[in-house]
């Protein structure tokens, strides 16, 4: 079983490759997922819950259950590929490199002006249609450590033009890593 990661900014076009590699067989976990679950029970907001996790439990709490979970699949007899979704921070990729062999990061970057009217269309909870906030959450993600994720990827696919242009490239990375 190949299990790979995923990373990149709000917005940037993780769901479309998540989308796609579902559509080739892929199992997605995603760590946003995670959160937004503990969130829930914990009646907080997602983007307290990351902070409140990481505090009470240490910096790599969403990155082990992230590992457990995948681990209860490959139990599960799970022989698909799995992709996490969310990697934030450079222990967090250490950790999965330690417990998965051949793990690899794919990185999506869009431009924060685009990122944002994208996230003004989604909507989804820890989405915000003001822009200070948005900016606020994009320095939340930046202190997680997701830039040195995102520079040091094994892959970087930019994602500014149509979405059939970025399906394209996306369907032939996936192609060429035999996915």
């Amino acid at each position: 079983m190949q299990v790979m990661g995923i990373s990149g900014m709000p917005g940037s076009g993780k769901s479309i490759v998540s989308d796609i590699a579902t559509e080739k067989g892929a199992i997605i976990v995603s760590m946003g997922d995670i959160i937004r679950e503990e969130a829930k029970k914990r009646g907080e907001s997602s983007k307290e819950t990351a902070k409140n996790l990481r505090k009470e439990f240490g910096e790599y709490i969403v990155s082990e259950l992230t590992i457990k979970k995948i681990k209860k699949l490959q139990e599960e007899g799970v022989e698909n590929t799995i992709i996490v979704e969310g990697i934030r921070s450079l222990p967090e990729v250490e950790m999965f490199k330690d417990n998965f062999d051949n793990f690899i990061i794919l990185s999506v970057f869009a431009n924060p002006e685009l990122r944002f009217e994208r996230l003004k269309k989604r909507m989804r909870e820890d989405d915000s249609t003001d822009y200070n906030v948005f900016s606020q959450r994009d320095h939340t993600e930046l202190n997680f450590g997701i830039g040195s994720v995102i520079a040091l990827s094994d892959k970087l696919v930019i994602n500014e033009s149509d979405v059939e242009s970025f399906r394209e490239e996306i369907i032939e990375y996936f192609n060429e890593i035999k996915l």
